[in-house]
């Protein structure tokens, strides 16, 4: 019996691409020609897993899987009307992400890249404004799952910040977090952080979240991080935010459109430090990224429905259409 197929676009570092050719045919580069008749589709943010992509696949097609934790590339909804099952790898990319974001933190906060800037451009002098001591200040978490809370245990326990949390999603009478002050509301954590940092999932209710009015709630001089996803925020707002200096800066690794048009303005805005998407880009994340990927699929190639599937209850359905 011929070994089932498993398309990818993904990076899947050589560990990963073994794990997978133990139980399937592995086809890599992302060559939608090839993805006919597979099993699988292990897919990364770029790729568009529409009802189209699923179409193209054909009926053989058993589940999509993301590596990492957002899955707004894939429309849930086309794959349960298809029985198709769709997999997230939500704890692989938790240390790195969070690590990043205190990153662009501490190279906004240290003028780390304006001074990198000016001296490759010749100047060895002092930046227009003077950097930010962390320890004492406020940090905002929009967010507090997985990578939300270590975030705050880095900021809280590591720099000595003050730490602050609005998440709608979190029963706080459960939760143990004692370094971390709840807020009821997302305007009330705005309107007192220095830093604010979101670590929120794009859904109808938090695309342009962050708009000219919240950013207007944000103290004079503080800084924004965003590693979560791009639409979450304004980004002319954003833009005119920091040319008006009402923000001392703003730290990106994600945009509404990626690649993003480096033309834009908002790239021509001060202080603003960029990263092309890469906060979970590190071995260690791509590696329990790319297994949990690989065990979810084999999960569903073996007959069973896994842990980290989003739509479980369409595994009835697939089983049966399957006939399995």
């Amino acid at each position: 019996m011929p070994m089932p197929r498993i398309w990818s676009d993904a990076r899947l570092v050589p560990e990963v691409q073994e794990q997978i050719r133990q139980f399937a045919e592995l086809t890599t580069g992302g060559d939608l020609d090839r993805l006919p008749g597979c099993a699988a589709a292990i897919v990364s943010s770029m790729c568009p897993a529409d009802g189209a992509f699923m179409d193209r696949a054909g009926d053989a097609l058993w589940a999509i899987a993301r590596p990492g934790i957002g899955y707004d590339n894939v429309d849930v909804a086309a794959a349960t009307a298809r029985g198709i099952v769709v997999i997230t790898t939500p704890d692989g990319p938790t240390e790195s992400t969070a690590e990043h974001a205190v990153a662009l933190l501490l190279a906004l906060a240290k003028c780390v890249v304006i001074g990198d800037r000016r001296m490759r451009a010749g100047s060895f002098a002092l930046p227009d404004h003077p950097g930010m001591e962390l320890r004492g200040r406020t940090i905002g978490l929009v967010g507090f799952g997985r990578i939300g809370r270590r975030v705050a245990t880095i900021c809280g326990a590591g720099l000595g910040m003050r730490v602050l949390a609005y998440d709608p999603h979190v029963d706080w009478s459960r939760t143990v977090a004692p370094e971390v002050t709840p807020c009821a509301t997302l305007d009330a954590v705005l309107s007192s952080a220095d830093v604010v940092s979101l670590h929120t999932a794009l859904t109808d209710e938090t695309r342009g979240l962050i708009d000219a009015g919240r950013l207007a709630l944000m103290p004079r001089g503080s800084i924004l991080i965003n590693v979560s996803r791009g639409p979450v925020v304004d980004e002319a707002a954003l833009e005119q935010a920091l040319r008006s200096g009402h923000l001392a800066g703003a730290g990106l690794d994600v945009y509404r459109v990626e690649p993003p048009d480096l033309q834009a303005p908002l790239f021509a805005a001060p202080n603003l430090v960029t990263t092309p998407h890469i906060a979970s880009y590190t071995r260690a994340a791509l590696l329990a990224m790319g297994r949990g990927a690989a065990a979810g699929v084999a999960t569903v190639l073996g007959g069973a429905c896994p842990p980290g599937a989003i739509n479980p209850d369409v595994w009835p359905t697939s089983r049966a259409r399957r006939g399995s």
